[in-house]
């Protein structure tokens, strides 16, 4: 079965037979299959009233486990933004009822952020529904090729998750 990528590199080898256009081949379906996955995640959030760095926040508490509350460090470095970033979000998540600000008390200066019931509800359904979405998007592949695909992907992200930093 061909695809549009399929295209893209035949064009180019016609064109420019004088350059190795292989690495197209795989990287440029990873782009496009992000595009996908990320109309997919916008979708499943949109069910639930959400934006994607909403479900970020929220899924990164709700991961924390009980009593579902982290600093908002801990949320900075789970989130990949930047305190003032994150200081925003908190607030907007705040405003509607999705977390709540609570003293540290190990640190008086300090503020923890915990889920409000309605957070972690509304985490858990979105959960629930990106993963529908996700089934969906992996269908065509038997168990075997998703893991070995794992596998692959594995290999080539996590140099990038390990730089220091």
């Amino acid at each position: 079965m061909e695809d549009e990528v399929d295209r893209l590199v035949a064009a180019w080898r016609r064109e420019r037979p004088d350059l190795d256009v292989e690495p197209l081949e795989v990287l440029s379906r990873v782009s496009r299959l992000a595009r996908h996955l990320d109309r997919a995640r916008r979708i499943a959030f949109a069910e639930h009233e959400l934006e994607p760095w909403e479900f970020d926040v929220l899924t990164a508490l709700r991961r924390s486990g009980v009593p579902y509350q982290l600093s908002p460090g801990q949320l900075l470095t789970q989130t990949l933004v930047t305190s003032g970033t994150m200081t925003n979000r908190i607030d907007r998540l705040a405003k509607k009822g999705l977390v709540e600000r609570l003293p540290d008390p190990s640190d008086r200066r300090g503020v923890l952020v915990r889920l409000t019931d309605e957070g972690c509800d509304r985490a858990d359904r979105s959960l629930a529904g990106l993963l529908a979405q996700e089934r969906a998007i992996l269908a065509e592949l038997a168990p075997t090729q998703r893991a070995e695909l794992a596998r692959l992907l594995r290999a080539l992200t996590a140099p990038f998750d390990n730089i220091p930093g």
